[in-house]
Order: C-alpha cells, then structure tokens, then sequence
C-alpha cells in the first residue's frame, strides 16, 4: 500500500469516466465546489492493482449506494479483489457482527460506544478504531398530498415524531410555513432496526428540543404508539412513499424522488445540500475520541449551527480493527479504506450518492490511521 500526496492525473481520469451503471444515487454530477480534476491540496492513493481476495463488510444502510459506487472504482482496478458489503443489516448490525468478528470492518452511522469499544479488544488487540468515509444528512422526508414544499423548525419536528403534533393543519405547522397545509392524521414512520440514522437524528432532537424530546438518544426509536417502522432505510423510504400524510427520516442519498422537508433554524429554512452539510461540519463537528489510537469518531455540538448549515448532519464511519490476527486482510481492508477516504474516492460517492466530501483534514487524519494499522 502507497499513501502519497502526489495527485494520480491517470486514476482520476479512469475512475471519473466510469458511468457506474446502477449504481447512481441522486445526483449524477458533482455538487458546487467539488473539484473534478486534482489540486496540490488533493490526498491522493494509489490502488495495488496486484491485490486478491475477499473483504466482508456491511452495516449502514445510508452508506449503500456510495459502497456500490466505491466498489465499481475500485474494482476497475483492483479486478482481483472481491468486496461483499452488507447494506440489509443497518448500523446496530453491523456493528454485531464486526464484533463477532464476521465482518472485515462495519459500515456505521454512529461510532462505537464505550461498551463496543470495550468487546472490540478482545477482536482487535488494541480495540477497533472508527474512520469517517461519508458525510450526508438526515433528510425529514414526506408524503403530503398537494404539497411539495414543506418547511419545519427543529421545535415542530420534535412533537410530530414524539407524536404530540397529530395532524397537518396544527397551528405550528402553519407558522413555520406561513400558511394552512390541508387538514389530515400525520404517521411517522420510523426504523424498527438498530440505526445510525435514528441515533443522528435523536442525537439532534434531544440536543436542540430537549423540553419537547424527553426520550433518550440512541440507535432505537424511543417512541411508541402510532408509529410505523419499517427494517432499513430502504423501508422508511417505501413506507413513506406509499402512504398519505406520512412522514418519516432517512439518508438523503436514499430518499429518491420524495420531498424533503427544509429545518428552519434561526428563522431561516435550509435544505438538504452538500455545501449546507459541510457548513455544518466545520462549524461543529469535534473530536470524541474513544481512546484508541488513531481513532478519528467526531460528535456534533448543536449549539454551534448557523442559518447557513443543515442542522441534521450524519457522519457514517468504517469500523475497523487496529490490529488485524491476518496481516494479509489488513492490506485489503487498507487498502479499499485507502481509496474510500482519497480525494478521489469523496469525488466517487459525491457523484453518485450526493453525499459532501470529507474535509481535507479528515482524509489526511484517515491517511494516518489506516498507515499505522497492522
């Protein structure tokens, strides 16, 4: 493996030229102020086109179509190198299953939490680290019939999903969009599986609408009653789409042709948009290292957002081993993560899953990380 700050003029080329069949997300061209061509700043990797062999790995479903996208590139010069990613399992079981020592790494919305960190060990001898390789947002999605523009501060997304707000006409709604949506009975969908995107989006509410939402921050949904879940992203989305006056929560790479909601924060409303979650993150992303070295986990301080960032940002992670018992996986496992969390690899998952891509700083600290795995 080769961690190199010098730009591949031939990599970029190749992989940018993919078509990626099937593999598009939303958006099929690279949001503003993504480069398409490689600068001085660009962390660069450079991919053994000799490697072979089998990566396991699965677990965050928000990270599906940028997983499929990274394996196209991947693979169109690794040919020998097969990668087998997950994406039924969700965040919680992924996470189970990297610790069962199933999986070469996880794919998780959520870093692991001090009891994970804690069983890692007796997998990863020092413990597992995690690695930001995405940054999205939690999109509020809805089904609305005759509307497609819908506007909610953090307060009325608050008692809508603890279900103290029943129905579209609600005074509240009407305030934040300046007029009477039609009357109808609200259901929120949400997941009925461990989910990273449950734990960003209750990590959101519990830190912003802590007088409204009482229950705890976590990977299950706390609220029972007229709630539909749904396993999956993928049944958010689907649960959302097929019923009427629904509204529910998932990646916005995976929200299709729904509408999703703008958050109005400080009387301004603000869509999902890769420059709006980048805000976000250099404006309030901080370390919470767990410990290990080389561990990288981030959490949100809310406090810090401004009328110009998306105020339900999700940062996904690969959870990987600091020490593998095979050097020859841990080759594999760096060197695919190596690419995921190159300038390339961010360019890759911006185009076909509309995702923002990681700040510079992260990348090199991911460079880092990965170097010293062993």
């Amino acid at each position: 493996m080769k961690i190199s700050r010098i730009a591949q003029l031939g990599t970029l080329a190749a992989v940018a030229s993919l078509t990626l069949a099937g593999c598009a997300g939303p958006s099929s061209s690279a949001p503003a102020g993504t480069s398409e061509s490689p600068s001085s700043a660009d962390v660069a990797f450079t991919i053994d086109p000799n490697l072979s062999g089998t990566i396991t790995a699965g677990g965050s479903s928000a990270q599906s179509n940028a997983q499929a996208a990274w394996t196209s590139a991947y693979n169109a010069q690794a040919k020998g190198v097969t990668i087998n990613y997950d994406k039924s399992q969700g965040s919680g079981g992924g996470v189970t299953n990297f610790l069962s020592g199933a999986y070469d790494f996880a794919g998780s919305d959520a870093p692991l939490n001090a009891e994970q960190t804690a069983q890692s060990a007796a997998l990863c001898t020092e413990g597992g680290v995690n690695i930001p390789v995405y940054l999205d947002g939690v999109a509020i999605i809805f089904n609305i019939p005759g509307v497609t523009d819908l506007k909610l501060s953090g307060e009325t997304i608050a008692k809508i999903f603890a279900l103290q707000i029943t129905d579209w006409s609600d005074p509240a709604i009407t305030a934040d969009n300046g007029t009477a949506l039609p009357a109808g009975t609200i259901t929120t969908v949400a997941r009925s599986d461990g989910s990273g995107t449950t734990q960003n989006l209750t990590n959101y509410l519990a830190a912003t609408q802590s007088s409204v939402w009482t229950a705890p921050a976590g990977k299950d949904w706390p609220i029972e009653g007229n709630v539909s879940k749904q396993k999956g992203g993928s049944g958010v989305v689907e649960a959302v789409k097929a019923g009427s006056g629904t509204i529910g929560y998932a990646d916005h790479s995976a929200i299709g042709d729904l509408n999703a909601a703008a958050i109005v924060t400080d009387g301004t409303a603000v869509p999902y948009s890769a420059e709006a979650v980048t805000a976000t993150f250099e404006a309030a992303a901080v370390d919470a290292s767990n410990g290990i070295e080389g561990d990288l986990s981030k959490k949100f301080d809310y406090s810090k957002l401004t009328a110009d960032s998306y105020p339900i940002p999700l940062v996904s992670y690969a959870i990987t081993c600091s020490t593998f018992k095979d050097a020859a996986q841990a080759e594999l496992v760096k060197s695919y993560l190596g690419f995921v969390t190159s300038t390339l690899g961010q360019q890759v998952a911006a185009k076909n899953a509309g995702s923002a891509p990681l700040p510079d700083s992260v990348l090199e600290a991911a460079a880092e990380t990965l170097a010293a795995i062993k």
